[in-house]
This record gives C-alpha cells, sequence and structure tokens, in this order.
C-alpha cells in the first residue's frame, strides 16, 4: 500500500482511505475556501490526458484514407459521426457547429480518458509517487482521477457556462440577451422583471452546478467502491488469512471494473450531451 505506516503498524481501513483522498496540493489550507491551493496531482493528470486526447484524434485524422479504413480510423469516424448527428439535432446553426461539434467530440475524448484512470490499480502509481515523490520534496499524496476532485468538475462546467454566456450575446446581442433575462419566463412586464431576472439566474446556476456535481458525485464513489475492494486484497496480504477476501477482491475488482467501463462511459457522454444542449438552449430566442 501507498498509504502511510502509523506507530510501526499497518494502516487502518480508515486511514488508507483518508490517505488516498488526499491531493498533492501547493500549499497547506488555512481556510474554509482557499484559492491559493492548487491541486498539482489533477492538474498534472488532466494536462497530460488532455494532451493525449488531442494526440490520439490527431493521429485518427493523419492516418485517415479514402479506402478502406483501418480498426482505429474506423472507430474514430464512428465516434465523430455520432457527436456530429448530436451537435446537428441540438445546434441548429451551421456556423456554430463548426466550434461546438469540435468542442463536443474534445470534451467526451477528455472526460473519457480522465474517468478511465479508475481502471488502474487504486495503489499502482501512488505506490510509485510513493518511492518519488517525498525524495524530490513533494508530499506523499497522489490521486490519479481528475473528474473526482470536484474542483475540475465545476472548472468544467464553469467553461461551459461561459460559453453559454458568450454564445447567447453572439446569437442574441447584449441588449436582445438582456432583454430575455427579464422577460423571461413569465412575460415581458415590468413588473415580473425582478422575478424573472431571479428565475434566469437560479436556472444557470442550477445548470451550472449540477453539471459539474453529476460528473464528480459518480466518479467520486466509483473511487471510494475501488479503495473498499483493494481492503480485502491488503487485509489478506497483511494478515495473510482469509483466502476468502483475496479471492473476493480479485472476482469484485473484476467484476466492478467491468461494470465500471460503462459508467465512465456514460458520464462521459452525459457531460458532453449537456454541453451539446445548454449550447443549445443559448441559441435559441424566447
Amino acid at each position: 500500500m501507498a498509504a502511510e505506516v502509523h506507530e510501526g503498524h499497518a494502516p487502518t481501513a480508515g486511514e488508507y482511505i483518508v490517505h488516498h483522498l488526499q491531493h498533492l496540493q501547493t500549499s497547506k489550507q488555512t481556510a474554509v475556501v482557499d484559492f491559493s491551493i492548487v491541486n498539482m496531482d489533477s492538474v498534472f493528470w488532466a494536462v497530460s490526458l488532455g494532451i493525449v486526447g488531442c494526440w490520439l484524434l490527431w493521429l485518427g485524422a493523419r492516418r485517415a484514407t479514402s479506402g478502406v479504413p483501418g480498426r482505429y480510423q474506423a472507430a474514430v469516424e464512428i465516434l465523430v459521426e455520432m457527436v456530429d448527428s448530436q451537435a446537428k439535432g441540438i445546434v441548429h446553426s451551421a456556423e456554430s457547429r463548426k466550434f461546438v461539434a469540435p468542442l463536443a467530440l474534445t470534451v467526451f475524448v477528455w472526460i473519457f480518458l480522465m474517468n478511465a484512470m479508475d481502471l488502474l490499480p487504486v495503489d499502482l502509481i501512488p505506490a510509485i509517487w510513493h518511492s518519488v515523490g517525498p525524495a524530490l520534496g513533494f508530499k506523499d499524496y497522489m490521486r490519479v482521477v481528475p473528474t473526482a476532485d470536484l474542483s475540475v468538475t465545476m472548472g468544467l462546467s464553469l467553461a461551459v457556462l461561459l460559453l453559454c454566456v458568450y454564445y447567447n450575446i453572439k446569437i442574441k446581442g447584449a441588449g436582445g440577451w438582456t432583454h430575455e433575462l427579464i422577460s423571461a419566463p413569465f412575460g415581458d412586464k415590468w413588473f415580473l422583471a425582478p422575478v424573472n431576472l431571479a428565475m434566469q439566474l437560479i436556472e444557470f446556476v442550477a445548470k451550472t452546478v449540477s453539471h459539474g456535481m453529476r460528473l464528480f458525485g459518480n466518479m467520486y464513489a466509483g473511487e471510494l467502491i475501488f479503495f473498499l475492494i483493494a481492503l480485502m486484497g491488503g487485509a489478506f496480504a497483511f494478515t495473510g488469512t482469509g483466502i476468502a477476501l483475496a479471492l473476493g477482491h480479485i472476482i469484485a475488482g473484476t467484476v466492478w471494473a467491468i461494470f465500471h467501463i460503462l459508467i465512465i462511459t456514460l458520464q462521459a457522454f452525459v457531460f458532453m450531451m449537456l454541453t451539446l444542449v445548454y449550447v443549445g438552449q443559448a441559441h435559441d430566442k424566447h
């Protein structure tokens, strides 16, 4: 295990999980909300996987041929066609789709790769970091699933919110969007303007928070289940007894990993679809 040993004994289940839930941060938190803190592990893995995702898509474009496609090209083409068809059905502006469709494809691939880090053995990379990080002067913490970090998922949802604001202003004009904020959904009456504005702001906040929280909640829960399954194997490794624990660790880990493939794909798809829906809504006039 990568968890620290306390007072000469193996870590307890609680110590093990708490250790694995700690981020490698730039500084120690001094307040309930401290914006000076950066989760360096989340940033590193998110950026690295973003580069990998762009490289995979570039590789598919580079290998594209008009002849019989290979398996990789066929897989990329299926993915591109799926995203493009969804974008056409939601965002009706052909001009906007030139940017939105590739964005949705990038979002899907990027989030899928970040989610897929959950399929690695939970102690693999933390154990490697355990032998390298402290020697370099860093703390012995390493989380490898960026989407299990609320700051990452909320950052993604905030980026979608800013994109929606951009398209609202671009499509409707600053004056047109301002008028919509105070006239929808209850009507263009002066005494309803404060209520309309409040409802619009609540809608934007609710969509943004739920967009990020949905992805975070599912991936955080999945990560915790992998930790609990790993504890079964850890208990057998440290005690040398209970063969059922070892077998249960292998069986439960395999079953959950296979099922988790569906979860990581579905969550990436849902985030992509909500991105398209919210951007499409920004094109609609009330």
